[in-house]
């Protein structure tokens, strides 16, 4: 008798004992975190937001410091497109094509240059590496005066290969550093079967590494083409007031509303054209980026 009481299931607790159970303790860490958070997205998204509410703003009221949206005109977006004004439909198919030219050849060779010196075993591999990185960390301001020379020499200035090479020296260590621990990540034994299965190392490489590539690869891309997208510097110098080649982070420089009167709701709205598309675009993609930031390849 006693052991079937023993064995019978006990009784659940009061409600009197569930209310007066111990509550977990508030954590000023979590609060902490958050308003971190809080205070970097406000941070990031508040210019962007002024940007918006000055692009359909009158230029007359410039200088309105209404937070919300008024004196809306659309007028500011068809002056960036006038022909008679600037050149800026035009400097946008220019950053199309320069961007386009950049990551094309930085992918392609960063591909490569990642392969060897994440695979192959040479004498100075991290003497390359070192320096592809170093090459990164160089200034644009430093070597412009030597590009500039340089250019001029060649006849370059103001031409499309004049914008592209230079922004390639700096689009290409974050290629190569990107994809070289990507595939230094992928383990042998994946070239190893291709291999016993018949195929040759090239067609190990395009078959199996390449596909399995593919996230960090697109990542690498999106990221050179944000930042040939956005450079400025060289390109000012550089395109040499050529309006045919110069991209149009420069001709949003260029804008003028009259003899001594700044452009700055005209401005505005250029930018907002410049920059809504990489925004979509990240938006669009942005499972992409953080997976191939993330990923390591296939774990053994």
């Amino acid at each position: 008798m006693a052991t079937a009481l023993q064995d019978a299931p006990s009784a659940p607790p009061p409600a009197s004992a569930k209310a007066s159970a111990p509550k977990e303790p508030f954590k000023w860490g979590n609060l902490g975190t958050a308003g971190v958070m809080v205070i970097i997205i406000l941070w990031c998204l508040l210019p962007f937001y002024w940007m918006v509410v000055m692009a359909f703003r009158d230029n007359a009221y410039t200088y309105d410091n209404t937070f919300w949206f008024t004196h809306l005109t659309m007028k500011n977006f068809s002056y960036a497109f006038d022909t008679t004004n600037n050149a800026f439909g035009r400097s946008l198919v220019n950053s199309l094509i320069i961007g386009t030219c950049v990551t094309v050849l930085a992918m392609v060779i960063g591909v490569f240059a990642g392969y060897a010196l994440a695979r192959l075993a040479f004498r100075g591999k991290g003497i390359v590496l070192a320096a592809i990185l170093a090459a990164s960390m160089f200034p644009g301001v430093a070597i412009l005066t030597p590009i500039f020379q340089l250019f001029t020499d060649f006849g370059w200035l103001g031409t499309y290969q004049g914008l592209i090479l230079p922004q390639i020296s700096f689009s290409l260590p974050l290629a190569v550093y990107t994809l070289t621990s990507f595939f230094a990540d992928m383990p042998w034994e994946l070239e190893q079967a291709a291999r016993v299965d018949g195929a040759t190392p090239g067609q190990a490489f395009r078959l199996v590494i390449l596909p399995l590539a593919a996230p960090a690869m697109f990542t690498t891309s999106i990221l050179v083409f944000l930042a040939s997208w956005n450079e400025y510097l060289l390109s000012s110098v550089l395109s040499n007031g050529n309006t045919n080649v110069e991209p149009s982070t420069v001709a949003i420089a260029k804008f003028t509303a009259g003899p001594h009167i700044v452009a700055n709701t005209q401005t505005m709205a250029a930018g907002l054209v410049v920059t809504v598309p990489l925004v979509i675009v990240v938006l669009l993609f942005q499972r992409r980026i953080v997976s191939g930031l993330t990923a390591g390849g296939v774990k053994g």
